[in-house]
């Protein structure tokens, strides 16, 4: 590993990097799961001014003290680079204890910066900040079909539990949570 690559907490002076990294990473592993027009959509002018919106009141008014965002950075072409963000926190789902649940909202690497390990990187900073904070477990809900995203946490050990939900996106996209148990 490169000295150059790193995981830190995101500044807002970060919220365009993720917003960019975010659409085109929903590009490559959504983009055959939903229907074109919809991911059209979510990578417009306007989705993207929600996204900056979003992500700036979450590193400014985070809904907890455990909410937290987090980037990969590498040293590209000689300036740092954002290639990757994770978000987490407490898990949102009713079924679920978020004193010592935990969930990742949102993992994505810049796809054209994949398997360099700056997923890895993400995931292990998550984990450590979320053990750290007295979880012991964390979901994450992924796309049911076999995609990146779900093949990535499938190797890092995580399992479907059996919870499933469906996202409409004008068609429907059924979701499975997978978990992995990261305290005591």
């Amino acid at each position: 590993m490169s000295g150059a690559q790193f995981v830190r907490p995101a500044r807002t002076s970060d919220v365009d990097a993720v917003v960019a990294v975010q659409v085109e990473s929903w590009r490559a592993v959504y983009g055959d799961l939903i229907p074109g027009e919809v991911l059209a959509e979510m990578s417009g002018p306007q989705a993207r001014a929600s996204f900056h919106a979003q992500w700036t009141a979450a590193l400014e008014s985070p809904p907890t003290s455990k909410h937290r965002l987090v980037v990969a950075t590498d040293l590209i072409d000689g300036e740092r680079t954002v290639t990757g963000f994770a978000a987490f926190g407490p898990a949102g789902d009713p079924d679920l204890w978020p004193a010592r649940d935990a969930e990742v909202f949102a993992l994505h690497v810049d796809p054209g910066h994949v398997r360099r390990g700056h997923g890895s990187r993400l995931l292990n900073a998550a984990v450590d900040q979320l053990v750290e904070s007295g979880c012991a477990t964390v979901h994450v809900w992924v796309p049911e079909a076999g995609n990146a995203l779900r093949a990535f946490f499938e190797s890092c050990g995580w399992r479907a539990d059996g919870a499933r939900r469906e996202i409409d996106l004008g068609e429907r996209l059924p979701m499975v949570r997978l978990h992995a148990a990261i305290g005591e």
